[in-house]
C-alpha cells in the first residue's frame, strides 16, 4: 500500500485539535529491572558506559534529546512494552540493531514498513522481554 492509500485509510480527517503542547513530545523511557545487574551489562555493552549514575539503584544513558533509566525491580521486569528509539538515517538503525543482537537481543532484519508514515525498522526484543522499536524516517 502507497503511504497516500495508507494515510487516507487510517488518519483521521480533519485532524483533532491536541488538548496540550508537548513540545518534544516523549522525552526517555524509564524500565525497571528484576535482574538489574544483568540489564546495566547489556545496556551498557550496547550504548556503552551510563551518563548518569545515581548510587546502586539509578543508571541512565542520554540518547540524542531523551534518556534510558533503568531501574531495579523486586516483581519482575517490564511487560507488555515498546520502546521505540527514533534514529536519523538507515546506517544508524543498522548499526544499532547489530550492536543489540550481538549483545544478546533478538529480532529480525530492519525494513521498509508503513508507521504513521514510510520509516525504516526493526523490532528487537532485549534479552529480558522488553520490545525495543529502531525507526528511521524514509523520504
Amino acid at each position: 500500500m502507497d503511504f497516500e492509500t495508507y494515510r487516507k485509510n487510517y488518519y483521521i480527517d480533519p485532524q483533532p485539535e491536541p488538548r496540550f503542547n508537548f513540545g518534544a513530545g516523549i522525552r526517555g523511557a524509564v524500565l525497571y529491572y528484576e535482574d538489574y545487574p544483568a540489564a546495566i551489562d547489556f545496556y551498557t555493552h550496547v550504548f556503552g558506559p551510563p551518563n548518569y549514575v545515581e548510587g546502586d539503584s539509578t543508571h541512565g544513558w542520554r540518547l540524542g534529546e531523551s534518556w534510558l533509566t533503568l531501574f531495579p525491580s523486586k516483581s519482575g521486569s517490564p511487560a507488555n512494552l515498546e520502546v521505540p528509539f527514533y534514529l536519523p538515517t538507515r546506517i544508524a538503525v543498522d548499526t544499532l540493531f547489530a550492536a543489540l543482537i550481538e549483545a544478546g537481543a533478538q529480532g529480525e532484519p530492519p525494513a521498509e514498513t508503513l508507521m504513521y508514515r514510510l520509516v525504516y525498522m526493526a523490532i528487537v526484543t532485549d534479552p529480558f522481554g522488553i520490545v525495543l522499536d529502531l525507526v528511521c524516517e524514509v523520504g
